[in-house]
């Protein structure tokens, strides 16, 4: 089988077989038809930003219709296009260069522009394409993509949160019995973190140089020393809607991507968090799984329903998190000036972002089917009567009542049989106020929740994304 016509069931990454629809909305963007793309749109930007310079009077004039025409060749950029640059780059052994010799190809039937075909490329190192390249995917690919998905789990969590402000539950800490919350809580504290992390992300600044060989626009100077570059090259950098960044070797230093890749992971390591206490949630009966008619969860156990979009989105998010900690601590490193030890790497970004964006529609699927088991709350938290024990002792402690914590320590410790009447029993032997004693003898394990209802309500409300 040719690699052409290669099946989706054939492919090595399961990215790009399995589940290949499921991300199929990055692949425009970080393939390798994205990068070749991106070249594209760089070099012919590169040209167009030079033609309007006063001082470069060797390069023609372009007219409304010949910047028309050099814009549709970027903007309309084909798959068949890139199967051509490929075809030279099988010549030249060299991916950017092939790009020049592509671009200036497309410009050999008119004078004009064949007459300005020496400037594609002027003054570049192919470091000057292929930064600004990655830094507009990586721009794309968060923007378009990966920030929209993570506004929708953050959107349907707050929903989930919202409706279960006032559901209360049995905490655990340690695994084992704590003080009640409520669902709604413990869900909003994810929405809140997931909001910073989000946040952060949209907030890393993504540069980009096109300065040179070694970043000190040296071939450029001697050519049009009359031409402030560093301006120049700022000016082009914002058009494209990046940052500049000024002081560079022959590469940008791809710091902003170790930013970029920590930021992302941020987001990603709280939705691990979140996959595993829904999985053990759901272990526990709290929440239950819509079925699906056809759907089978275990090929030899009838019954069940397994979390499979939880486990799924925490597998996705480790592969996509073991890449992102690998970028961040690899690129920003070069031996001297320049070493290609990143090129190969970074042509796996798009990798990454792909298995968080197979992981955030995991999740989304997920939480679609979770269904919550009052029922399971109620008798969770009614068989958990020593969790009061908590504002006993502290009462106890306001009124100066002798070793409150060793006393109900005694009484509950290790005692799996504390009921309601053990502990009124008690608190009716306290010499406490009459009012304290009642609120005492009023709390249940349902209604001890201290005021997580009402933070829940106010983090979801104070925080509209």
């Amino acid at each position: 089988m040719s690699n052409d016509t290669l099946s989706t069931i054939m492919a090595l990454s399961p990215l790009d077989g399995r589940y290949q629809g499921k991300v199929s909305s990055l692949a425009p963007i970080f393939s390798e038809f994205g990068l070749i793309h991106h070249r594209v749109m760089v070099e012919i930007a590169w040209l167009l930003k030079l033609s309007e310079q006063p001082e470069i009077i060797e390069l023609p004039v372009f007219d409304a219709a010949l910047k028309n025409r050099l814009n549709k060749l970027a903007d309309d950029f084909s798959e068949q296009q890139a199967h051509a640059i490929k075809d030279i780059e099988r010549t030249t052994n060299h991916d950017v260069k092939a790009v020049e010799y592509f671009i200036k190809n497309n410009m050999q039937d008119n004078n004009t522009l064949k007459q300005a075909a020496e400037f594609i490329h002027f003054a570049c190192t192919s470091e000057d394409i292929n930064n600004v390249s990655y830094a507009l995917m990586l721009k794309k690919g968060r923007d378009r993509i990966l920030a929209p998905a993570l506004d929708r789990v953050i959107v349907k969590l707050s929903e989930i949160a919202s409706q279960t402000l006032n559901d209360s539950m049995l905490a655990r800490t340690h695994g084992q019995t704590a003080t009640p919350t409520t669902v709604g809580k413990e869900i909003a504290n994810v929405v809140h973190r997931l909001k910073i992390a989000h946040k952060q992300l949209g907030e890393v600044k993504i540069p980009g140089k096109i300065n040179g060989a070694v970043g000190n626009f040296n071939a450029h100077m001697i050519a049009y020393p009359e031409v402030d570059w560093p301006a120049f090259s700022k000016s082009f950098i914002e058009s494209l809607g990046l940052e500049y960044q000024a002081m560079t070797t022959q590469i940008e230093p791809h710091d902003f991507i170790a930013e970029y890749c920590h930021a992302l992971m941020r987001a990603n390591t709280v939705l691990i968090d979140l996959n595993r206490d829904i999985w053990i949630y759901i272990s526990m009966g709290y929440f239950k799984q819509r079925m699906i008619a056809g759907e089978v969860g275990s090929s030899t156990m009838p019954h069940k329903v397994n979390p499979i979009d939880f486990e799924n989105s925490e597998g996705n998010l480790g592969m996509a998190n073991a890449l992102l900690a690998h970028f961040a601590a690899k690129l920003p490193i070069s031996r001297l000036q320049r070493d290609l030890s990143d090129s190969t790497v970074m042509r796996n970004l798009g990798v990454a972002l792909g298995y968080s964006l197979l992981a955030y529609e995991s999740i989304l699927k997920g939480l679609g089917k979770l269904e919550l088991d009052q029922k399971r709350l109620a008798q969770d938290l009614d068989n958990a009567w020593e969790v009061l024990a908590e504002p006993i002792q502290t009462v106890m402690r306001r009124y100066n009542v002798p070793e409150p914590y060793e006393k109900l320590k005694a009484l509950t410790r290790g005692n799996q049989g504390i009921t309601q009447e053990t502990l009124q029993c008690f608190v009716q032997t306290l010499e406490i106020p009459d009012d304290a004693k009642q609120r005492l003898l009023q709390l249940t394990p349902a209604t001890y929740t201290g005021n997580a209802s009402e933070a829940a309500a106010s983090a979801l409300a104070s925080e509209q994304h």
